[in-house]
């Protein structure tokens, strides 16, 4: 196996969000009269999108029939704040660095929408663009989904099995697995003491990004 390819989850592993996330969620809880959420509380869901944060905040699962209008209207508070606080994690943009000097392309796979990955990855500052970005409605299913991976490994031109996948969740890493990728745990992403990743399908686990390139 020669690693032609890393790809990235955003949210938790590229980019810290949940600052605009969890404003975003108390900004619709404060509306609905209902205890907003810590950081501590909001973090380590964060990966879990819109309807894990709206579980979080008003106890309403994606079964519920109230769950699309809460959604569309956490989404709408998200607009407002997608960008505002939203960083890099330290080490990402020298690991990047590193994948380009040695001729190793990069891209992200993401179940954010387009409508604001197609904004704010522009504004995060990367040190080189990314060679594809998928979004959580670019195909017809977001991850765990393989057709998110299947898409991105096409569009490179490499083979699933030339490339290595991180993520700090466990559809991440279904995800990888079933595409044939190999699967990278992010242990500074967004991990709940709930979250059983030693039942996760993870190849190896990274503490920070920087601990990829010993895999390399």
């Amino acid at each position: 196996m020669t690693i032609q390819a890393v790809l990235f989850d955003l949210d938790g592993t590229l980019a810290d969000t949940a600052l605009d996330l969890g404003g975003a969620l108390n900004s619709l809880l404060r509306k609905h009269e209902l205890r907003e959420k810590s950081m501590e509380e909001i973090r380590p869901v964060a990966s879990h999108g819109a309807s894990g944060l709206i579980m979080l905040g008003a106890g309403i699962s994606r079964f519920h029939p109230n769950h699309d209008q809460w959604r569309q209207n956490f989404l709408a508070e998200y607009e407002q704040c997608f960008d505002k606080d939203t960083v890099l994690f330290e080490g990402i943009n020298e690991l990047i660095d590193n994948l380009a000097e040695r001729g190793i392309k990069w891209g992200i796979i993401t179940n954010k929408p387009k409508t604001f990955t197609e904004r704010l990855v522009p504004k995060l500052g990367f040190s080189t663009e990314p060679a594809v970005v998928v979004s959580g409605d670019t195909c017809e299913e977001p991850k765990p989904s393989i057709k998110p991976m299947r898409y991105a490994y096409q569009a490179l031109e490499v083979s699933p099995e030339d490339c290595l996948y991180v993520g700090d969740a466990e559809r991440d890493m279904i995800a990888a697995r079933n595409a044939g990728m190999v699967s990278v745990l992010a242990a500074w992403g967004y991990l709940s003491e709930n979250d059983r990743v030693e039942d996760w399908p993870v190849d190896f686990t990274i503490n920070e990004p920087l601990d990829l390139l010993n895999h390399l």
